[in-house]
């Protein structure tokens, strides 16, 4: 359903978000990560983030679930973008840093705590693992995507359940696109400490 939704409107989620400017996240994010580091950026969207990761010396991997949307972003960052879901990521030890930005928030409430499993695993130790959320609490459908919502609470539980991965910083935010300030944003830093 969601990956449809991406594959079916890709092009105009594609113009919609490249040209955001994340910076002040990226700031929080790169700070815990050595330059040159290597990065993941899981569930990538339209590669803007992979871009300017790429573009200050970051060796970045990128991956998106919509086969349509992995094509555009492979062409906007220049390097080649995989189609996997989060379901499907099986790397370990890999990353000093991972970027699931707007992207965990489409899996399922009950898939959650095995995606996020999965990219503890693929950091390296002391690795850090940025997540945004919509900000709220339970699971719905909005024109035609699924949304998993988190608050504080509900990510402190789902991360206390995950052996090794600590929650260093909580902070919400106001949506970065133009008209959308007053959507609200749940974001988190997590260190993988095994």
């Amino acid at each position: 359903m969601t990956i449809d939704y991406y594959d079916t409107h890709a092009a105009a989620f594609f113009a919609e978000t490249r040209d955001v400017d994340m910076e002040p996240l990226y700031a929080r994010f790169l700070a815990h990560v050595q330059p040159g580091g290597r990065l993941l950026d899981a569930g990538c969207g339209s590669g803007r983030d992979t871009r300017a990761f790429l573009e200050r010396g970051y060796a970045v991997t990128a991956f998106d679930a919509s086969p349509t949307l992995a094509t555009l972003a492979s062409a906007h960052c220049g390097i080649e973008v995989e189609t996997r879901r989060f379901q499907e990521v099986e790397w370990l030890d890999t990353f000093d840093g991972i970027w699931a930005c707007a992207s965990l928030l489409h899996v399922p409430l009950s898939e959650l705590p095995e995606a996020v499993r999965r990219l503890a695993r693929a950091l390296k130790p002391t690795g850090v693992l940025y997540a945004s959320f919509k900000y709220g609490s339970g699971e719905r459908e909005h024109h035609g995507r699924r949304f998993t919502d988190l608050d504080e609470d509900r990510l402190t539980a789902l991360v206390s359940g995950i052996e090794g991965l600590e929650i260093q910083e909580i902070w919400t935010t106001a949506d970065r696109r133009p008209g959308r300030e007053s959507e609200r944003w749940l974001n988190a830093l997590l260190q993988y400490l095994e």
